[in-house]
């Protein structure tokens, strides 16, 4: 594909945490993983927002699974003008699923602070510029939380917004957690972090609350920022939420065995 380069991401087999393709020594200050599954519905207007939105001096990671995914030929067709300035293609080569999608963007990032968002222009990019600001302050992870005071959902099945809800809450309530929404995917990490943080997770968005809870039981600083989160009016999504909830799960109760078994202080705000 003409006009951006293709990154295979390296796997550091010793510890299973992430290593990266690209020097520490970036000239970008952040970097976005967008994860895709043929978004050729999408991928026109999410990168013509991005190029209107968000704070400048990032790289635009599109991550992909196989080569006839049609998020591929959709991006090609758009003019310079309608894309972000800078863009890599990371084929994902970890295995199938957005799970593995989202760990090779973060291993191919160039940047010390990497931004998780979709392309289905769900999230909130007006929260980008403090979730960056944030972390160069000094946080592991900062979450763009819906469930928080100024945060919204609209739309998405009413089921999966109960528990997701009622998760990242109770968690907040019982055992300090510093997020109302440790679920959502739209988040930004501290790279230092990521380098040295080993991914359990098999499948779907789980990482996210893995990487949150993990950072959090560490001693590190996870923050939340509001933000409102709209469901996608184009293209199929791909949360299966009984296949992966058993998956939620397990770090749910990690957390609070975390908690109550080793007596941790709370630091919830």
């Amino acid at each position: 594909m003409s006009g951006e380069r293709v990154i295979e991401p390296m796997i550091d087999t010793s510890s299973g945490s992430l290593a990266t393709a690209e020097s520490h020594d970036s000239k970008f200050r952040y970097s976005v993983v967008v994860p895709v599954f043929n978004e050729a519905a999408n991928i026109g207007r999410f990168c013509r927002a991005a190029r209107e939105a968000l704070p400048r001096g990032y790289e635009l990671l599109v991550c992909y699974d196989f080569p006839a995914d049609t998020t591929l030929p959709a991006l090609a067709a758009l003019g310079r003008g309608d894309k972000p300035e800078s863009i890599r293609l990371v084929h994902n080569t970890l295995g199938r699923g957005v799970r593995y999608a989202i760990e090779a963007g973060m291993r191919a990032a160039a940047a010390p602070v990497v931004l998780v968002t979709m392309a289905d222009l769900s999230d909130d990019f007006s929260r980008v510029e403090e979730m960056v600001s944030r972390i160069e302050a000094g946080a592991e992870i900062v979450c763009a939380s819906r469930y928080m005071k100024g945060g919204k959902q609209t739309g998405g099945p009413k089921l999966k917004g109960f528990l997701s809800r009622t998760a990242g809450l109770t968690l907040h309530w019982f055992t300090g957690l510093p997020t109302h929404d440790p679920t959502n995917s739209f988040k930004a990490y501290r790279r230092e972090f990521l380098s040295r943080t080993p991914i359990e997770s098999t499948a779907g968005f789980v990482l996210g609350m893995e990487l949150t809870v993990k950072a959090h039981f560490q001693g590190g600083r996870v923050e939340e920022v509001p933000a409102s989160w709209t469901d996608r009016t184009d293209g199929e999504s791909r949360f299966r939420l009984w296949h992966w909830l058993p998956l939620y799960l397990r770090w749910y109760l990690w957390a609070l065995r975390q908690r109550w078994l080793t007596r941790r202080p709370t630091r919830a705000n």
